[in-house]
Order: C-alpha cells, then structure tokens, then sequence
C-alpha cells in the first residue's frame, strides 16, 4: 500500500471516475491509474469500484467506506506536513482562501494588506466561489479556509465560527420617492422594480423571506453576484437596489441614497471555516484572527479538538 494508490482512489471519486481526468491531475498516465488501483484492491482483497467493462461506474459498498478511511489518511499526512513544517519554524508556506466576491472585494481587503506584511514568504491566494463551491473546495482540501455567509454552518464536515453580523440597505437615485419616507415599509418597498443579489449568495434568502412573511411578491428585474452592478442599475433609476451594508462606500457611491432596511431584514452572520480535522498552520490561524480578531488561536484551536474528541468517541 503506498500513497501514489490513495490519491488514485481519492481522485478516481472526485472527478466522477473519469480515469482520464485523474491521470492528468496525478500527472501520470490511464494505464498507471488502473494499475494502482487494481493492486490496491488486490492487496485489500475486495473491488473498490464498479465497472462496466474498463470503465469505473461507482463505488461498491466496501468502496464507500474505503474511500472514507483514505480521505482520513491522506488528511492525517497533510497534517503530519503541516505540523512539521510549523514546528521545524518554516515561515513559508500557501494558505488559499476560499470566499465570494461581496467578501473579497469589501471584507477582506485589509485583512489581506495586514497579513501580506506580516507573512511575506506564505502564498496568499484569493479563491472567489459560490458558498456552495466554497464547502466543496474545503471538504476536497483545495482551501484551508473559507469565508461565506451561506453553506458554511449546516455543513458536517466542517467546523465553522461566527465571524460577524451585518445588514441590508436599500440604494437608490437622489430622486426615487422612498427618500421622501422616514422609514419605508416592505409593502413600500415591494411597490417598486428590485434590483439585488443571485439566489444563495450574500443575505438573497433573508430578503426573500422576509417578503414571504409579510405576504409580498415583488418583483425583482435584475439580480448580479457583484454590488458594485447592482448600484450602477440603481443610480440609473432602474429600480430599488439591495445590497450588503459594507458595499456601500458614501464617497464612491455620491450618486446614491443610502436607506437602512435594519427594520426590514433580519440580520445575516457571516462565518469563517476550516475542513473538520484538518491542522493548521500559524499563519492560517492569524488569518481567521485578522479577520475576525474574537477567534485567537486558542479559540479555534479548543473547537477544532473538542471535535476531534467528540468523533474519536462516537
């Protein structure tokens, strides 16, 4: 048993059993994948795969749960990695992080200033996803840590901490007749063509909801992953813009009335998140602490052990 016959596993299921796509990933060829596949499978004595003819189809029921285990001790080696790397006082290193572009482009800039001066020598990448994708880069290890409003806390397989809470606000041009109200109310709100995020990204289900609730269909012309479009639809009068408080800049955005919706949507929370068991380096943990300056290490570090713990004893 060897790594080489792991990873060929690991990456036969995570491309769909296309042994093509595994090759070229492993950067090795078809017939070198089928091969540690099958000694693989000699050696344990049971079929990982199914198979129609050459080709891998789906996991059998030994499979499911072999591939379980090599998920596990491909982890554990990264880890081993990690851990004698930071020990060994290596200050280089890569921490990807994986998050949407409302976070990218107004939470994290600063962060990422603060920690390029501290870390000069670790390779930051920025990996710009959808919250769903972002729990799949996490689980599959392509990134040590994301950063997401939606996806991130009901997931199992990861540990994830509230980072901070915000709010909508509604953006709109200096004439619209909502800045002629004190305090809009939904039902004035919903009297006007809505301007605001794609389904699943930044807060979209708290202002669907809250429509839902009070009985309101409005009717929503135009939705974007990006703030900075649904402003500039706004200001040509295009209709009522929703967006994250954060993304609204008074000196940037001269052109635009800001108008709080605090009364309007709830409150949405938005998290940071590492693969449950998985080790992180010094630079990882400063990271979630620049980010969010409540977690410190030994907050994080306590969470990710009790949960450790908890499995081991399940």
């Amino acid at each position: 048993m060897n790594f080489q016959q792991l990873r060929s596993i690991r990456e036969a299921v995570r491309r769909q059993f296309n042994l093509t796509e595994v090759a070229n990933a492993l950067y090795t060829s078809q017939p070198g994948v089928s091969r540690q596949i099958r000694e693989l499978e000699e050696e344990l004595g049971v079929e990982i795969f199914e198979r129609y003819g050459k080709r891998l189809t789906g996991l059998t029921e030994p499979g499911r749960e072999i591939v379980r285990i090599v998920e596990r001790l491909l982890l554990e080696a990264e880890n081993l990695r990690q851990a004698g790397d930071e020990y060994a006082g290596r200050h280089t290193g890569r921490l990807t992080v994986a998050t949407t572009h409302t976070q990218a482009r107004y939470a994290l800039p600063r962060v990422v200033q603060a920690f390029r001066r501290e870390y000069p020598h670790v390779t930051l990448a920025l990996q710009e996803a959808s919250p769903t994708h972002i729990v799949e880069l996490l689980l599959t290890g392509q990134a040590d840590i994301g950063i997401a409003t939606e996806a991130l806390a009901t997931e199992a397989g990861l540990t994830s901490f509230e980072a901070y809470s915000w709010q909508h606000v509604l953006v709109v041009s200096p004439e619209h007749p909502l800045t002629r109200l004190p305090e809009p109310t939904l039902e004035d709100v919903a009297g006007f063509q809505l301007i605001t995020y794609d389904a699943g990204f930044t807060g979209r289900r708290k202002i669907d909801s809250a429509f839902a609730e009070a009985g309101l269909q409005p009717e929503i012309v135009l939705t974007a992953l990006d703030a900075d479009v649904i402003k500039t639809y706004a200001e040509l009068d295009l209709g009522v813009g929703i967006i994250a408080s954060m993304a609204y800049d008074e000196r940037k955005d001269s052109g635009l009335v800001r108008i709080s919706a605090d009364h309007l949507f709830a409150p949405n929370t938005t998290s940071v998140a590492v693969r449950r068991g998985a080790y992180l380096r010094g630079y990882a943990h400063a990271f979630i602490n620049m980010f969010a300056p409540h977690l410190s290490r030994d907050t994080v570090s306590s969470a990710l052990s009790e949960q450790d713990r908890q499995a081991l004893a399940a």
